[in-house]
Formats: C-alpha cells, structure tokens, sequence
C-alpha cells in the first residue's frame, strides 16, 4: 500500500502540526489493514493557538453582516453536494456505515448549509407594542463569542453541520474538535469551509484524545459556547466544568429507543422499522430502534417474521453495494457490545438470533458482530435499560398499548420513540404520553430532517435542541431593545 497521508490540524487559516510532534493512525473499521491516514494529537497548547485564533477572528467575523455570513454558507452547501461521493466514500472508509448512509450523511450537512444560508437573511428577532405611547420595543438576537465544537464519529459531518453552520451563521467563531474515529471528514469538512470563503480564524481544527485535547477545549477561559454530542456519562463531566465558569453548553447525548408495536399494526412495515431503526448504522446511532415493544396478539408472528428479515442481512464493508450492515467502529466497541451480549444471555433473555462475532473469511480484518435479536426481554433487564450502541435488537411483550407506553418511558433517557398501529386515536395519546423529545408514527425511531429540532429528555440532553431554527437558542443571545422617541422621562409600568 501507499504511504497513508499525514493531516494536520487548521488553526488561524493555516494548516499546522501539533506541538507535540506526535500522531494517532486512522485505520479503516472493515479492513483494518487500510491506513487512512494519520492525525495530529494535539495538546493543550494546540488547543490555546486554536482558541486564541478564533478569539482574534471573532472581533470582525461578528459584525460581517448575517446576509454576507449566509451567502458563504451557501457556497458550502454547493461544494458538498460537488463531492458529495468523494465525501461519502471516505466517511465509509473511516467510519464503515454503508455508502447509501455514508451518502445521507452528507446529504444532512448539505441541507443544513442551505437552512443556514437562509438564516443569514431571516434570524427573526420580535416587534411589539410598548405599553407607552412614544416608545418602541424589540427583541433581536446577538452572538457569543467561541464555541467549542466536539463530535461523535458516527455522523461524522451531519453532527458537526448542526453545530458549525449554526454557530458560524450567528457570528461566533468555533473551535473544531471531531471524534478520533473519523478526523478525515473532519479535516474534508474543514476544507470545504476554506474553499467557501471562511475568512481565516474563523473556523480552526485540532484532532486528539477527549481527555486531553476536548477537555482543554471545554475548560479554557476564553470558550463561551460548548456543544457536545457523545455518551452521558461524559456529557456530565462537560456540564460540570461549564457550570464553573457559566458557560453556555447543549449536551446531545445516549438513548434507548423504543418502537411500540401494537396489535392492529401492518406488520410488514412494522419488521421493516425494526430492520431500518436497529441495525442501519450497525445500531450506532444515539436514535437506534433497540427496543422493540410488540403486544401478544401479534408477538410471536412479529418474531418470525422479525427472525427471517434478520438472517438475510448483508454484513461487510460498507464500499460493496450489496453490504446492508457494515462494521462496528473498533475493537473496543465491538467487545463492549459482545460483553453486553453476554450479560443478555446471563439475564435470562432469550437469544432468537446472531450474538456472534463474525470473524472468517475477509471478516478476520473487520470489527463485525452478527445483527443480534433478543426476545421475551424483561423491560428490567440491563440490555432494555442501557445503550449498547450495537446492532442488539431486544423485542419485550406486552399485553395493552397502556403497558406498552409505560415500558416505553421505564428508561432514563428520552430521545426517540415510535408507534406502528392503524388507530389515529392511539397515535396521538402516544405522541403525547411519550416522554422523548423525537416522536414517530409508523416509523422507526431514526430519520429526523434537518428542518425540525433534535434532542431529547430526562438524561439525554440538558434541554437545548440541535436543527432547526431551535439551534440558534444555542449560538445567540437574545438582546431586547427599548427606543424611547418621547424626548421625556417615561416610566415603565408606572406612566
């Protein structure tokens, strides 16, 4: 093979090496063979040039007008959808997912490019009616200063899209801190920034460790903004050094998502979801379907319907068109979910399908584990209750679409859940009872669209929504602004 790429880190417009003169492989999760390339692992040195750069960058990139702001974010959305296939191809490459996902993810970054493009001419503060008569009153939202940007790696420029245009659009300045597992779309994302006009400083790059190079980025002084997206447990530490220095900070984080399925269900579509929800991503999505609740009328034909679909899953690299599951991202997560396996079997769940690792063949060079279903589930076991981040389905019975709701809101988080049933009456209840912040009808838990908000509940996240114009609650201030024309002292409420 070629000698694989070095990349470096982007900091004031300048593509740069860590100070630490080291480096960490990216290696492909389907054949780990592949060197994709190496990335710097930057400390916090790194770090301050960074912050420093975006901090100096901030003083001008505020006051460029939203409507200039918006029409470069518009030319990033037309250079994504120029390499869109370029894109997609490496993000496989690096990540796994299958290319037609690879190519939704792309897809993602490009309509949000255009939502926020759109943004710069609309960000609508509010007029209205002062209770004096020669006053005007109005509402108008201001930017932060330098956000801290840090991502997961299975949506490793959708998630980071949600974040940056949002930011950018507002007129803040960001630091850029992608998951270890995927930094090349970080680094093409970067790139297409650059080709768009991002005038320097604007948007910087540093690669590396959460521990080192995330948590120097949440602390330092001069971050104003944190957007995190990862597990809770991490996401705790985050809101914990934010609350320090009061810094404002929105948490997107794990999830345990149900798909209740009720007896007047079509059935069909309803094993369809549950394919599509808990096994698109190799079940790596903080929105995957790994519960499904089926009432008994319909359970055991469900199962076998849900058993049969399941076996004539493709597994293998996501490059090949005919690959339906890629790899998971790593050794570490593959025995994480292998573990979790076992601990279902130990519970008493029963094993309706797969639990193995898949390691023949070209599998030996690849992090595969067989889809794996779970039936007769107690809502209580750890596998219900926890996010394994696998493609490990658990199927519970229930016995009224009351039991069914009550399993569905049994778990501390509340991101995503669905239904599939005939009854508009139900739906409804459902959609209102439902304690996520996602809710689907007759559909799987995954699929939200870029111009809704994102987020969810209870340990999911801190209240804050990604999407949508909901997301410039995130990267703005909100100002209100009283213009007194009454050459007079007026006083509110009491004139």
């Amino acid at each position: 093979m070629a000698k694989a790429k070095v990349y470096k880190n982007l900091i004031a417009g300048e593509w740069v090496k860590s100070t630490s003169g080291l480096t960490f492989e990216n290696r492909n999760p389907a054949d780990h063979r592949e060197l994709i390339g190496s990335f710097q692992d930057s400390t916090a040195e790194d770090v301050d040039r960074a912050v420093a750069a975006a901090f100096q960058a901030y003083s001008q990139w505020r006051l460029t007008p939203a409507p200039k702001r918006g029409e470069i974010l518009f030319r990033v959305g037309e250079i994504l959808a120029r390499r869109k296939e370029e894109l997609a191809y490496d993000m496989t490459r690096e990540m796994g997912k299958v290319l037609l996902e690879a190519r939704g993810d792309v897809q993602e970054a490009i309509d949000m490019a255009y939502w926020m493009a759109g943004e710069g001419r609309r960000m609508y503060g509010h007029t209205t009616p002062s209770e004096l008569r020669d006053k005007f009153n109005m509402s108008l939202r201001m930017p932060i200063g330098v956000c801290a940007i840090i991502s997961p790696w299975n949506f490793p420029i959708a998630i980071p899209s949600w974040k940056i245009l949002p930011a950018l659009v507002c007129g803040n300045t960001c630091v850029f801190k992608p998951a270890s597992d995927s930094p090349l779309t970080a680094v093409h994302f970067m790139e297409v920034l650059e080709e768009a006009g991002l005038p320097k400083g604007v948007a910087n790059l540093v690669t590396g460790t959460g521990a080192r190079t995330g948590s120097a980025l949440v602390e330092h002084k001069d971050i104003r903004v944190v957007s995190f997206t990862g597990s809770t447990a991490t996401g705790r530490i985050v809101a914990q050094k934010c609350a320090h220095d009061f810094k404002k900070h929105n948490l997107e984080m794990g999830g345990k998502n149900a798909i209740m399925v009720m007896e007047d269900a079509n059935l069909e579509l309803a094993v369809d979801g549950a394919l599509w929800g808990g096994f698109g991503t190799s079940g790596q999505r903080c929105t995957a379907s790994s519960r499904v609740i089926v009432h008994k009328k319909v359970y055991k034909q469900f199962v076998k319907e849900f058993i049969e679909h399941t076996k004539e899953l493709r597994v293998g690299n996501g490059l090949d068109p005919t690959t339906e599951m890629g790899p998971v991202i790593n050794e570490k997560q593959k025995k994480s979910i292998l573990q979790w396996i076992a601990t279902g079997k130990k519970e008493g769940a029963r094993l309706l399908w797969g639990g193995n690792p898949l390691q023949e063949g070209n599998y030996q060079y690849g992090h595969f584990i067989e889809p794996t279903i779970f039936g007769d589930v107690d809502p209580q076991m750890q596998i219900a209750q926890e996010e394994i981040f696998g493609p490990v389905v658990s199927v519970i019975p229930c016995s009224s679409f009351e039991e069914a709701i009550e399993i569905g809101n049994s778990v501390r988080y509340g991101l995503s859940a669905a239904i599939y049933t005939q009854d508009l009456n139900r739906a409804f209840v459902a959609m209102r009872e439902m304690e996520t912040g996602i809710f689907y009808v007759n559909a799987p838990t995954i699929g939200a669209e870029i111009h809704l908000p994102f987020g969810g509940t209870k340990e999911t996240g801190n209240g804050h929504r990604e999407a949508a114009e909901a997301t410039l609650d995130v990267f703005s201030e909100w100002k209100a602004v009283y213009l007194d024309f009454s050459g007079q002292l007026q006083r509110a409420q009491i004139d």
